[in-house]
């Protein structure tokens, strides 16, 4: 239909029955702003000619540029199917790794997706995520296989040829969505049995599982009409249904009999005019081919390859279609072809139909959903509060009455030139406004007229007033300069309807209904904050009164006055409410929604300074705009002061920079080459030398000693603080790579045992049992997983799961503290879900040794980078008072004495190590030596100021400090290596230019792990991995040395040893006389180190040339 008006727009928003939100998602290059540039072109906004070359979608120069979407764009159309009138709210995302994140914010507001695949190239990996992305959300996709004219004009298969390949391009896409629903129906069995009640008799019904996948309609099928055939490029496109209606009736077989066996192993018997099974064992040609293919063929052929013209003419008469003259004068045939086929097989119309069709309306949101939204993994949605359990009605019936609570979601903030706003967009005057123009015109010219006849001195004076009236240029133009843009939300309603002028509370991610009804029954006053600055620490709701209300239109936006539920919108004048996400309700008792699912976490930073040191205020502005506009960006001032900005990739880096530059900072900035992170960890004795011969004896060396360390072997150290009055064994070991990996990939988990842990600490242990029952199995999941990673590893590590002390760093890392000490029988990090009820209490001085080891973790000895993969053991810890430890009673009876000489009163509990007694890992309440006061910090590493003893704050200082330091001699004992971020690198490209990307990946020491060729094609697909710090300028040298065929996609993958020692130097005779007395080859883990090291101004053991430019000429005497 072409020329939506905003009052036509108005009419259909309040039909959400004819409403279908949807989002385009595909890899890069795969075709969606093309696609998009169709759908678009459907409505009259583009022209036809233009659709795929325009990208109407990409707003951004950049974006034009560089010829990849960077950001989620919307845009409303409207289309007639069956008489009836829909309204589609289309969302273009990107497809490149980097803006992954774009993606994420795109699906949460829909309740369908197209999913495009490039034939040639595929499922490939960002196809993956796109797919689980949609299935996260619970959002029904329809998949669209496009450039089947690549099949045609570049790999020239035969019809035949093409239809094996379509099936086999069909079957990775279904394999994809089979491994994501049979994740899900295994959980969710699991989690079915565990609410059983432990019934042994209780046996799970599988035949659940089949009849939700057939409920679902979750597989991609040419007969369910959920898949269509396309070339966005060439302008046509198709599902079975539309050849099934055109063959209907021209064979006299009946429509849905087509629609079932046009895709398949069927053919039809010429004789029998019947429809057969068995095509390809009879060596048949099945329906597809013979009806579809060989036509589609047919038509390239004549048009594009053979350039025939008589035969071009009868293919148009005979179609019934209507070319203008120029397109089929035109000299290039791919015009005559677009001309042709969109008008015989328009794609707006085949993927349109197949929206509305098989694509759901806000009206059929389902339970699992709107529960997943409102309540997060760690709470049961019944524990909610009744009111909030009552809205869950208001989103399923998508109800847009006065009565129903208004409930919108923002999954972005987007930033609009103020320009574009329809408010100030120039506009046709009517006749009242000139002629109220022409009102004022003549008042003014009478006034000046009675001025000048006044005199000159009269005239002179209210020539001054006027201009003393005149607000000054520069004012205006700095005005102007600050306030270019506006935010925009990009978000949804899910119920009620949102009007102008309308009062709205605007909830953080931390807002809970429970605790809000708590403070509404007692009585106690909301506090309503008009700005996030004006929050205190524990409110987390803003009050905001709604200014404008938009449809977004692509490039443009139309103003409305209000928008009922099941629409996507924006809102205007929310930037001082929302820094990224929230959700905005008329409702205390909404909650805050879930948070999004970003698949591409951000890993690469650069600090960030301005060209003058003036200018720093405008910097600190613009990396604030920017980190509202941007749902991937992370923005942080480190301790030294540095600003420092963190993005996803390469790309993304460029495009945040630019950003700055021209857009919020406006002013010149200083970017540091790219800081990479690095880990560091410990491996077992090596045993191969540098020159591969066999090592007959270990010796470890220690650097350096102190009085009050001693390095028993290697690997094992006792040091002792200060005063000498403690005494402590420590032993390093690597971690087993299985357990670091189950460590790595429960982060989120540990990080929710720490949340009990916390609330544990601080007597807050009612709301335990709100916990969703799946929660408490997936701790109990997680122990039974590290217990058979830890007895696979060896005996060293039997019980281990039972001595946990901390995880770090930041209690959530990959590495550990272990329990060993004799007879100290204390909590364990399981304790959170095993003891719930029971007061959690430590020993004195146990949370210095977790700082000590989360300190040690947090900055490693070899250039201040994190840990990884490392085990600390506590084997012995001794108070010393002569020659031998103290004993428990010896302790209380010490206690007892420092107690009544000081006259000071002493609640702290001392808990004998025999008792059975539980801890949780990171508890905030420590109960000291001589004081009852609780540390409220997560990641205390200093004593709390509410000591009654300096003794005990001295004394405990001391403690964290010497488990720091003998942490990192532990570690320095064993043999030391350094740890590189590693990029998973995806990359399709020719036999011809093999060898030239193999070259480029060699010289960045890449290594390729897989490579595959397509078959019936020369295409390779190549699979390696690269360092992350060797990937800055990697895609453009590809793409150079390639002359533009292979383009790489990488996203991080894992954590890879280099091994290499940094400290190697040559020991034995042939490695001696394999790298010289001086070994100074080059050393890629120290080269790597000694940068580190330079960036963090610390000391690097180099030699400098102290007269550099001084000849130094020195005779060899023979």
């Amino acid at each position: 239909m072409k020329g939506a008006t905003p009052e036509l727009l108005s009419l259909l928003q309040r039909r959400p029955a004819n409403i279908r939100n949807i989002c385009i998602l595909a890899h890069v290059d795969h075709g969606k702003t093309t696609l998009a540039d169709a759908l678009v072109a459907s409505n009259g906004i583009i022209s036809q000619r233009m659709a795929g070359k325009l990208r109407y979608m990409d707003s951004r120069e950049d974006e034009q540029l560089r010829g990849i979407t960077m950001k989620s764009s919307a845009i409303s159309l409207i289309y007639n199917y069956n008489k009836e009138e829909f309204l589609i709210n289309l969302i273009d995302s990107p497809g490149h790794v980097d803006f992954s994140s774009e993606v994420s914010t795109a699906v949460r507001l829909c309740e369908g997706a197209i999913v495009v695949v490039d034939v040639v190239e595929g499922v490939c990996p960002q196809t993956h995520a796109v797919l689980r992305q949609a299935f996260l959300e619970n959002i029904r996709p329809v998949l669209v296989l496009n450039k089947i004219d690549r099949l045609i004009i570049e790999l020239k298969m035969e019809p035949m040829e093409a239809f094996y390949h379509l099936q086999q391009m069909l079957e990775q896409v279904n394999l994809v969505t089979n491994e994501l629903f049979t994740v899900e129906a295994m959980e969710k069995s699991a989690e079915d049995n565990d609410t059983e009640n432990g019934d042994p008799s209780q046996i799970h019904d599988w035949t659940n599982i089949d009849d939700e996948e057939s409920s679902r309609n979750i597989y991609f099928s040419p007969d369910q009409g959920n898949v269509i055939f396309a070339s966005a490029y060439d302008g046509w496109g198709f599902s079975i249904k539309d050849f099934a209606v055109l063959y209907a009736s021209k064979l006299g077989i009946n429509q849905d009999v087509l629609q079932r066996t046009l895709w398949g192993d069927f053919f039809l018997n010429t004789k029998t005019k019947r429809i057969m099974k068995g095509a390809q064992s009879k060596a048949k040609k099945p329906l597809f081919v013979q009806f579809i293919l060989e036509n589609l063929w047919s038509v390239y052929d004549t048009i594009y390859t053979r350039r025939d013209k008589e035969k071009t003419e009868k293919i148009v008469s005979s179609l019934g279609l209507k070319i203008l003259p120029r397109d089929m004068r035109h000299s290039d045939g791919r015009v005559q072809l677009q001309a042709i086929c969109s008008q015989w097989l328009p794609v707006s119309n085949a993927v349109l139909s197949v929206v509305v069709s098989k694509l759901p309306s806000p009206l059929s949101m389902s339970e699992e959903r709107v529960e997943k939204l409102m309540c997060s993994q760690m709470r049961k949605f019944d524990s909610l509060p009744k009111e909030t359990q009552d809205l869950k009605q208001s989103f399923i019936h998508c109800s847009a009455s006065e009565d129903s609570p208004v409930i919108i979601f923002v999954s972005k903030m987007l930033p609009v030139d103020k320009k574009m706003l329809p408010q100030n967009r120039q506009r046709p005057l009517t006749e009242a406004e000139i002629a109220e123009k022409r009102r004022k015109a003549k008042e003014k010219l009478a006034e000046r007229a009675a001025v000048r006849s006044q005199g000159e001195t009269t005239e002179m004076t209210a020539l001054k007033e006027e201009i003393s009236e005149v607000p000054l240029p520069e004012n205006d133009a700095e005005k102007k300069e600050e306030s270019d843009f506006v935010f925009v939300a990009f978000a949804r309603v899910f119920s009620g309807t949102v009007r102008k002028g309308q009062k709205l509370y605007v909830l953080g991610p931390k807002h809970d209904p429970s605790l809000m009804l708590k403070k509404l029954q007692s009585g106690e006053e909301i506090k309503e904050a008009s700005t996030l600055q004006d929050l205190a620490h524990d409110n987390h709701v803003t009050c905001v009164t709604i200014s404008d209300l938009y449809v977004f239109m692509g490039r443009e936006l139309e103003e409305m006055d209000h928008i009922p539920a099941g629409n996507i919108l924006g809102i205007g004048g929310l930037e001082n409410q929302i820094l990224k996400s929230a959700t905005v309700s008329s409702s205390l008792m909404c909650p805050a929604f879930c948070d999004l699912y970003f698949d591409a976490a951000p890993i690469v930073r650069v600090a960030i300074e301005p060209g003058h040191t003036r200018d720093m205020q405008k910097l600190v502005e613009g990396l604030r705009l920017l980190n509202q506009a941007d749902p991937c960006v992370q923005v942080l001032v480190q301790e030294t002061g540095e600003h420092v900005i963190i993005t996803a990739g390469e790309v993304h880096l460029q495009r945040c920079v630019d950003d700055l530059k021209k857009r919020y900072a406006k002013t010149d900035i200083n970017v540091s080459s790219p800081i990479v992170p690095f880990r560091e960890t410990i491996v077992p004795p090596p045993k191969m030398d540098m020159v591969n011969e066999a090592i007959s004896e270990q010796r470890q060396i220690s650097k350096k000693d102190s009085e009050d360390e001693e390095v028993i072997e290697p690997g094992l150290v006792e040091v002792s603080t200060i005063n000498g009055r403690c005494t402590l064994r420590i032993r390093s070991v690597p971690l087993p790579e299985d357990v670091t990996r189950l460590l790595e990939e429960n982060q989120t988990l540990i990080k929710t045992m720490g949340q009990i842990s916390k609330s544990h600490g601080k007597g807050r242990g009612e709301g335990l049992e709100e916990l969703q029952q799946s929660v408490i199995d997936s701790i109990n999941e997680f122990k039974s997983q590290l217990s058979k990673a830890f007895k696979k590893s060896g005996k060293m590590w039997k019980d281990a799961e039972n001595q946990l002390w901390s995880f770090g760093p930041k209690r959530v890392g990959p590495n550990v503290l272990l329990n060993r000490v004799e007879h100290y029988d204390r909590a364990n990090v399981w304790n959170c879900v095993e003891t719930k009820q029971q007061e959690l209490k430590l020993r004195q001085y146990d949370n210095s040794i977790i700082s000590g080891f989360q300190i040690a973790t947090l900055a490693g000895p070899l250039c201040e980078e994190p840990l990884r993969g490392v085990c600390y053991i506590i084997e012995e810890w001794n108070y010393i008072r002569s020659s031998h430890s103290i004993s428990y009673d010896e302790e209380v009876q010490k206690r007892g004495k420092d107690i009544d000489s000081k006259n000071s009163c002493d609640n702290s509990v001392l808990v004998n190590p025999n008792e059975d007694v539980s801890s949780a890992n990171g508890s905030d309440t420590v109960k000291d030596k001589d004081s009852n006061e609780s540390s409220d910090s997560e990641n205390e590493t200093v004593p709390s100021p509410h000591r009654q003893s300096t003794g005990h704050s001295h004394m405990s200082g001391q403690l964290i400090y010497c488990v720091k330091e003998g942490c990192r001699k532990a570690f320095q004992t064993q043999p030391q290596r350094l740890m590189a971020a590693m990029y998973k690198c995806n990359i399709q490209c020719t036999a011809e230019v093999l060898g030239k990307l193999c070259g480029v990946l060699g010289k960045r020491f890449g290594r390729v792990i897989e490579d595959t060729m397509k078959e019936g094609s020369q295409i390779f697909n190549i699979k390696a991995v690269l360092p992350v710090v060797e990937s800055f300028g990697f895609a453009e040298d590809v793409r150079k040395k390639t002359s533009g065929l292979a383009s790489p996609q990488l996203m991080f993958s894992h954590w890879e040893v280099i091994d290499v020692d940094p400290f190697w130097v040559p020991t034995t005779e042939e490695e001696y006389t394999h790298f010289g007395e001086k070994a100074d080859s080059e050393n890629r883990a120290r080269q790597y180190m000694n940068q580190v090291r330079k960036r963090k101004g610390l000391k690097v053991d180099e030699k400098i040339v102290e007269h550099a430019e001084k000849q130094r000429t020195l005779t060899k005497m023979k």
